[in-house]
């Protein structure tokens, strides 16, 4: 029986970094554990990732779940390779079948139901990472997922808050409420909560390299609920999906390199934010300061107006990767940013030249950064019947405007916030890994980028001092929300120059969570130290 504990955050507290020679960091403690096992049994940073992101599936399915996309960025030892498992339209997606559904005036497929989820891609980036670089067999890998969801959990702090906010929003859409409200509510903190449909699903996806989840009875399953409950996804939708590997994109700043997964993403947003903030000597200028905070803010908001403008499905942009990290480009934005006040930015003229992260590191210098993600907390809010399949509302994303290059199209690929980062130093075959991070939560997820990344580069903080610090986040216009432990000075100051501010208690709903292993030397000698948010359930763990 639970006793009645205040779960409430009695005091802040400050985390400190984690050493060792192999590192898994997650959100989830449990899931943290599940990928050291694959790490003590012999398998390396890939298998210990893919283990972490099935346990995550169970313990936090407020934020993904096997319905989920995913991006990973993984360095081999020597070379750093992306991938794109992010999800596509059903066949029968246009815009004419979304006004004819929801409205000619629908600007955006909808929120929720079967209409607002694209093929999931996770399980099938799962088994073209264990494939392509993965040490143990594959089954082994969901061991700990399946355990987990049989045996059960204890329900998390932060999880049972997202979990209790989401229920009134999709306790009506076809299967939430058989799935995640096994006693007519969200559970409580401390209660025990089994997940045995989705066992069931792990199970088939273990004995089949993912074989069931897209060509058996898994596909079938969801495409049998899709059609009774009016969506338009079929199984040669699912057969048909494949993730992509891709080249990642980089940007140089401070002898190092940050490096993001290309669109359909918006990683770009922040590396074209850290080019405009390259500008400028930002470390010369106070840490927490409010000429540091402002700088980045506005630069954060030029790349963001470029982002949402020109990103979406590669073949649909009207201007390249390329074009919009142009050095003089960005030096032409940099202009643009005025240090005594907060300006509105449009965007610019480039063609003239509820998400969970993880990261685990082995021995061997392999290194993974993996993010996997519903979008909006349980996503669609749609789980399949006895096999746990909650989908994500990554459809959502899509636009409806004929004119603009993410409107939705059979196939296709929408905008997606979630984004893996990586750092290295030097170039060519003298490159070299240095860490692997990234920090979920939507739009929050390049600011998270950005202004950690400058805390460790500029200005010397530790990964975990710079995880801790107090965040900003920029939402639209002048408007601004930052945490609550921010200097009140510094609050004021950005008042000052015009910044419209809100100072926001709830860091998990306002700020992301980050997690971070930077390689210390020779992993197999120094190792890694490693970093895990104190505004999620996370823990890096190590030995």
């Amino acid at each position: 029986m639970t006793h009645a504990f205040d779960w409430s955050r009695g005091y802040p507290s400050q985390r400190l970094p984690i050493f060792g020679r192999n590192v898994v960091s997650t959100s989830h403690p449990q899931a943290a554990q599940a990928g050291l096992r694959m790490l003590q049994n012999g398998g390396n940073a890939v298998d210990a990732a893919i283990a972490t992101a099935a346990a995550m599936t169970i313990l936090e399915p407020v934020s993904n779940g096997l319905g989920s996309d995913a991006f990973a960025l993984i360095w081999d030892g020597k070379t750093l390779h992306g991938l794109n498992a992010s999800g596509r339209a059903p066949q029968a997606w246009t815009p004419e079948y979304f006004k004819r559904r929801h409205g000619a005036d629908a600007a955006t497929p909808p929120k929720r139901g079967w209409d607002s989820a694209t093929v999931p891609g996770a399980v099938a980036g799962w088994a073209a990472m264990s494939e392509r670089f993965g040490r143990l067999p594959f089954a082994d890998l969901l061991a700990p997922a399946i355990e987990i969801a049989e045996r059960g959990y204890a329900v998390p702090v932060v999880v049972q808050q997202k979990w209790a906010a989401a229920v009134p929003l999709l306790a009506d859409q076809p299967g939430f409420a058989q799935a995640f409200m096994p006693k007519g509510r969200a559970p409580h903190v401390g209660e025990l909560f089994r997940f045995a449909a989705a066992a069931r699903s792990l199970r088939l996806i273990a004995e089949t390299k993912g074989g069931a989840f897209y060509g058996g009875e898994i596909a079938q399953a969801a495409a049998a609920h899709a059609s009774a409950h009016g969506g338009a996804m079929t199984a040669a939708d699912f057969g048909a999906y494949r993730p992509e590997w891709v080249q990642p994109i980089g940007m140089d700043f401070a002898d190092h390199t940050m490096h993001e997964i290309p669109p359909n993403g918006q990683g770009i947003a922040a590396l074209i934010a850290l080019g405009i903030v390259k500008q400028f000597d930002i470390a010369a200028l106070p840490v927490d300061g409010i000429a540091s905070q402002h700088l980045q803010i506005e630069a954060m908001k030029l790349a963001f107006a470029d982002t949402y403008r020109f990103v979406a499905e590669p073949a649909s942009m009207e201007v390249t990767s390329a074009q919009l990290l142009d050095p003089g480009y960005l030096a032409s934005r940099a202009r643009l940013i005025d240090m005594h006040r907060a300006q509105d930015f449009g965007h610019g003229n480039p063609a003239k030249g509820g998400t969970i992260y993880l990261t685990a590191a082995d021995e061997h210098g392999m290194m993974v950064s993996f993010i996997q993600s519903n979008y909006m907390g349980f996503g669609s809010g749609v789980v399949v019947p006895g096999y746990g399949l909650s989908m994500q509302n990554r459809g959502h994303a899509f636009s409806l405007d004929p004119a603009s290059p993410n409107v939705v199209a059979p196939g296709k690929r929408p905008f997606h916030t979630i984004i893996p980062s990586f750092l290295t130093r030097g170039s060519g075959a003298a490159t070299e890994a240095v860490m692997s991070f990234g920090v979920m939560g939507a739009n929050m997820q390049p600011q998270g980028h950005l202004q950690t990344l400058v805390r460790m580069l500029a200005y010397g903080q530790n990964p975990q001092a710079a995880c801790d610090a107090p965040r900003w986040r920029y939402n639209a216009g002048l408007e601004i929300n930052v945490e609550a432990a921010m200097d009140p000075a510094t609050v004021a100051g950005l008042q000052a120059l015009g910044h419209r501010v809100e100072v926001i208690n709830d860091s998990y709903q306002d700020f992301g969570a980050g997690q971070f292993i930077w390689r210390l030397g020779d992993p197999a000698v120094e190792g890694y130290v490693a970093a895990s948010d104190p505004r999620r359930d996370g823990q890096a763990v190590a030995y």
